[in-house]
């Protein structure tokens, strides 16, 4: 999974003979390295029933179960103080106006912007079909049926 230069891996557990690449029997968590924080997520119930019942975890991810917290807990030690980074929850409104104010300058260009109350062409071609459309409708009549 991933772009290039941008690893992206699943935590999943799987029979110890099968291929690395082969089938997996359940998807535990994910691990995005080159975010800033590092993307962990674990899913630590599974977690903890996996190990209960002899799942063996590889290096790599033992090392994530003991960053999370998981791997203490199986243990029974105490957790740890968590050295995770959390990301800073996103400011939806700031990027919406941020994002905005670019596509008004991608779209509109400064002659139009000037006037300010331009419509495009192709607003103004749909109403003269629509009203194309309504005097057609009204025009036609109907002509009572069985009349021979």
């Amino acid at each position: 999974m991933g772009k290039i230069r941008t690893p992206q891996y699943r935590i999943v557990v799987a029979d110890a003979r099968t291929k690395r690449d082969g089938q997996s029997i359940e998807e535990i968590g994910k691990y995005h390295p080159k975010e800033e924080p590092s993307f962990i997520e674990v899913k630590s119930e599974r977690a903890q029933h996996w190990l209960s019942v002899g799942a063996q975890p590889t290096g790599p991810v033992k090392t994530i179960l003991k960053l999370t917290g998981d791997w203490q807990r199986f243990k029974g030690l105490p957790e740890p103080q968590s050295p995770v980074k959390v990301a800073e929850p996103k400011d939806k409104e700031a990027e919406e106006a941020a994002f905005q104010a670019v596509l008004k300058e991608m779209v509109l260009p400064d002659n139009e912007s000037a006037k300010g109350g331009g419509k495009s062409k192709k607003s103004s071609g749909s109403e003269k079909n629509s009203g194309k459309s309504e005097k057609t409708a009204e025009d036609t009549t109907t002509e009572p049926e069985g009349e021979a």
